[in-house]
C-alpha cells in the first residue's frame, strides 16, 4: 500500500505540521515578548538625560553626538531640545513626532509607551545659567538587542517549544496507536487462552490501518470460532454416529467368532457392510472438513455439466437398477461452469443417491439440467415420501435425519456435502417438496463468464 494512501501517514503528517506551525507562531510571539520585556524594563531614562546634558555642557555638539552614537548602538535614539528646537536632529516615527510638541509644551516629565515594545521619554532639565532644556529619548525594544542575540533567543524559545509540543503531540499519537494495538493484543491473548468469542471493541474500528487490522482480526476470530464450533459439533456428531456401527461391528465379530460355516460367513459379510459404512462416513466427514476449512485442494477448470451429469447417471445406474428405479436425464445443451469436476461429480452423485434412497421400488427419478439467467441449475426430483415442512430447512445440516429416515439407510452427510460444494463454487443448494409428492433437490451454480477462470475453489 502506498504511504500516500495511508490514513495513518496523513494523521502523523498533519500532527507534525500542526506542531511546526504552533512552534513557528508561538515561538515568535514568546520570543518577541521576552525580547521586549528584557529590553524595555532596564532603561533608566533619568540617568540618560543627565548624561546627555553633561556631555553637551562639557563638550558641546561634538560630545553630544558621540554620546548619541553610543546610545544608538544600544537601540536608543535621544537628543536635547533647547528653546523648543532640537540641538541635534532626532529620527522619530511620524506618529511620535506629530504629538511631540504637545508633550514638550506640557513642562512635565513624560514616559509613554505609544505601542508595544516602544518607549518615549521626555525629561525636564535645567542647563547652565538656568536655561531650560528637554531630553527626548525613543527606544524600540527589538533594536536594543543585536541581531545575533535576538536570533539566539528566538532559536532557544523555538527549541523549548518544539520539545514541549513534540512531546505532547508524540504522546497523543503514541496513545492513539498504542490503545488499539493493546486492544488487539488483549483480544489475541484471550483467544490464545481459549476464549474464542473475544473481539476487538467496535470503537477501535477506525478509518485507518489499525481500524482495518481490528476489523480483519474480528473477521478472523469469527471465522476461527465458527470453524472450531463446527469441528466440535462434527466431532460430537461423529462420535455419536460412529458409536452405533462400532458396537454392532463388535457384536457381529463376536458372533462370527463363535459361529462356523455359512453362519460365520453371513456375520463377516455384515461386518464388511458396517466397515464400508464407516469408511463412507469417514470420507464424507473429511470432504466436509476440507470444504468448511476452505481447503478443497482443487483448482478451477471449465466443467461441462451436461457431460458430467451423463457420467453421474451412468455411475448411479447400477444402484438404481437394483431397485428397478428409472433415471431420466434431460438437458437442453451443456452449460459450462468454473470449478472442480471431482467435487461437482460427488455432489451430483449424492443428490441422485439420496433420491434413490427415498424412492419407492420401481419409481422414477428425473434429473434436469437447465440455464437460468447467469446460473446453471441441476434439479433432481424423486417421487418418495417428501420431507415434513418443518424439517426442510434442516436437511443440509450435518447428521440430520428427518422423521422419514427410517425408510432408508444413511448417516445424514450427503446433502450437507452438496451444500458445501455449492458454496465452494459460488452457488447454492436447497430442497423443496414437489407437487404430487416427492422432493426436488436443486443445485445452482454460476455460469463461466470469462476464459481462463482458474482461481482456486474456496468455500
Amino acid at each position: 500500500m502506498s504511504p500516500l494512501k495511508s490514513p495513518l501517514f496523513w494523521r502523523l503528517l498533519a500532527s507534525f505540521c500542526v506542531v511546526n506551525v504552533l512552534v513557528f507562531v508561538l515561538g515568535g510571539m514568546v520570543a518577541r515578548y521576552f525580547i521586549e520585556y528584557s529590553a524595555t524594563r532596564e532603561i533608566n531614562w533619568s540617568a540618560l538625560a543627565q548624561q546627555a546634558d553633561a556631555a553637551y555642557e562639557n563638550g558641546g555638539d561634538a560630545a553630544l553626538q558621540r554620546w548619541r552614537d553610543q546610545q544608538r548602538e544600544q537601540g536608543i535614539e535621544a537628543t536635547l531640545y533647547q528653546g523648543g528646537r532640537e540641538v541635534q536632529p532626532l529620527h522619530l516615527p511620524l506618529p511620535v513626532r506629530r504629538v511631540l510638541p504637545q508633550w514638550l509644551g506640557s513642562g512635565r516629565d513624560v514616559l509613554l509607551q505609544p505601542w508595544r515594545g516602544a518607549q518615549v521619554s521626555i525629561q525636564q532639565l535645567a542647563g547652565s545659567g538656568g536655561q531650560p532644556r528637554q531630553f527626548v529619548g525613543f527606544a524600540f525594544a527589538r533594536e536594543r538587542l543585536s541581531h545575533s542575540t535576538r536570533l539566539e533567543i528566538l532559536l532557544a524559545v523555538e527549541l523549548l517549544l518544539s520539545l514541549l509540543l513534540i512531546g505532547i503531540v508524540g504522546w497523543w499519537v503514541a496513545r492513539s496507536v498504542a490503545r488499539p494495538v493493546e486492544a488487539l493484543r488483549s483480544a489475541a491473548q484471550k483467544m490464545a487462552a481459549g476464549e474464542l468469542s473475544a473481539r476487538v471493541d467496535e470503537r477501535w474500528n477506525r478509518h485507518d490501518e489499525l481500524g482495518e487490522l481490528a476489523r480483519d482480526f474480528n473477521a478472523m476470530a469469527g471465522r476461527i470460532e465458527a470453524l472450531v464450533a463446527h469441528d466440535r459439533g462434527v466431532l460430537q456428531d461423529l462420535s455419536h454416529e460412529v458409536r452405533s456401527p462400532l458396537a454392532r461391528l463388535q457384536i457381529i465379530l463376536d458372533l462370527a467368532q463363535h459361529s462356523a460355516g455359512a453362519e460365520a460367513e453371513a456375520h463377516f459379510l455384515q461386518a464388511e457392510r458396517e466397515i464400508a459404512r464407516l469408511d463412507r462416513m469417514t470420507g464424507e466427514m473429511l470432504a466436509l472438513s476440507r470444504l468448511k476449512g476452505d481447503l478443497p485442494g482443487m483448482e478451477r477448470e471449465p466443467v461441462e455439466l451436461g457431460l458430467l451429469l451423463e457420467e453421474c447417471a451412468a455411475t448411479m445406474h447400477v444402484p438404481a437398477q437394483e431397485r428397478d428405479i428409472e433415471l431420466r436425464l434431460t438437458h437442453g445443451g451443456s452449460p459450462v461452469v468454473s470449478g472442480s469436476a471431482v467435487l461437482l461429480r460427488r455432489a451430483v452423485e449424492n443428490l441422485i443417491a439420496n433420491a434413490i434412497k427415498f424412492s419407492p421400488q420401481g419409481g422414477r427419478i428425473r434429473i434436469e439440467l437447465r440455464s437460468e439467467s447467469d446460473h446453471a441449475v441441476i434439479e433432481v426430483r424423486d417421487h418418495g415420501p417428501g420431507v415434513p415442512a418443518n424439517e426442510i430447512g434442516m436437511l443440509f445440516r450435518p447428521f440430520f435425519r428427518g422423521s422419514n429416515a427410517r425408510l432408508a439407510e444413511g448417516h445424514g452427510l450427503g446433502l450437507t456435502l452438496v451444500e458445501r460444494v455449492a458454496k465452494a463454487h459460488g452457488g447454492e443448494a436447497h430442497a423443496e417438496n414437489a407437487d404430487g409428492g416427492g422432493l426436488r433437490a436443486i443445485l445452482s451454480l454460476p455460469l463461466l463468464r470469462e476464459e481462463g477462470d482458474t482461481a482456486p475453489v474456496s468455500a
